[in-house]
């Protein structure tokens, strides 16, 4: 069933519009969230905060990544212009990113979910695994062995920087520039120390918080090589609390994404609560919160499909 079959001529044009005024408004509350996490370290110094304030760095590391998903499909935004500029300047160099490298390989994922050619497939395909397989991923993660292969990687890039291309070469200056501006701005206010907590985030709590999304967008959907992006695809009604970590900028809204990427993030809920109403979820089962997620993507060793 097309989407143009679903909704309106109104309703389609209500979910698709773009407004630069919610998207920096966006981008504000991501910049606002990481100032105030460490404003409230430096103020309150003690280990609940530095700890809570890194698990929340974690979150924020993947909310930039949501923007910079956003700018790349080019919804974030009105303008080609101003998307492109905040992905690339504002929202993907914080956390050593590519976008346009991402976009390539993300814009195939989009093109052939629900097929075996999925490139992404090798993130989800073999859920439901056992709790314990899934435990062994996420000790890998909190300890530090997948976000240790991530800083090696960009040690790597640095170190051959003038082999690469130009685009992966600026793409990874910006970086720099925009880590080495934020460990200055917080030395001249006396707490460059604090700058561990994001480089802490990014190698012992984004990878787990990365997977945790992973498998909440496509494991153990009811059918995984299933065209429609019910059967393929899940969304997750996140709670407030859960938002601030695993589902940043409304990305638990993941169906709806697949079903119509032109729709900006903060109108993917409004594009839920319409096809809702009209009956399209009927036969859906939506996981309330990450625990319940949990839940589903992992089973006893003996249900564990071979």
């Amino acid at each position: 069933m097309k989407i143009n079959e679903i909704l309106t001529p109104d309703e389609l044009a209500l979910v698709t519009r773009r407004s630069d005024a919610r998207g920096a408004w966006m981008v504000f509350c991501q910049w606002a969230i990481v100032i105030g996490i460490f404003v409230v370290a430096a103020t309150w110094t003690n280990p609940l905060t530095l700890i809570v304030g890194t698990i929340l760095l974690g979150g924020r590391h993947l909310g930039f990544g949501v923007l910079g998903h956003e700018c790349g499909h080019r919804t974030l935004f009105r303008s080609k212009w101003l998307n492109d500029f905040v992905g690339d300047w504002i929202v993907t160099p914080p956390r050593f990113g590519n976008n346009r490298a991402y976009m390539r390989g993300h814009l195939k994922h989009h093109r052939l979910a629900g097929t075996r050619d999925d490139p992404d497939l090798g993130n989800y395909r073999d859920y439901p695994i056992t709790t314990e397989r899934l435990k062994r991923k996420l000790t890998r993660d909190f300890t530090g062995q997948t976000g240790w292969r991530e800083v090696k990687r960009i040690g790597l890039a640095l170190a051959n920087l003038h082999k690469l291309p130009g685009e992966s070469r600026n793409a990874l200056l910006k970086g720099v520039a925009m880590n080495l501006a934020g460990l200055l701005l917080l030395t001249a206010f006396g707490e460059g120390w604090l700058y561990l907590m994001w480089v802490a985030a990014f190698v012992f709590v984004q990878p787990a918080i990365s997977r945790i999304r992973q498998v909440a967008e496509h494991a153990a959907v009811p059918d995984l090589y299933d065209l429609d992006p019910r059967k393929n695809t899940r969304t997750i009604y996140a709670r407030w609390p859960e938002r601030l970590v695993f589902a940043p900028h409304r990305v638990n809204y993941h169906l709806e994404h697949h079903m119509l990427a032109s729709v900006p993030a903060y109108r993917l809920k409004t594009l839920h609560e319409i096809l809702a109403k009209k009956g399209y979820y009927d036969d859906v089962d939506f996981p309330v919160g990450y625990l319940d997620l949990l839940g589903r993507v992992t089973a006893p060793v003996e249900t564990v499909p071979a």
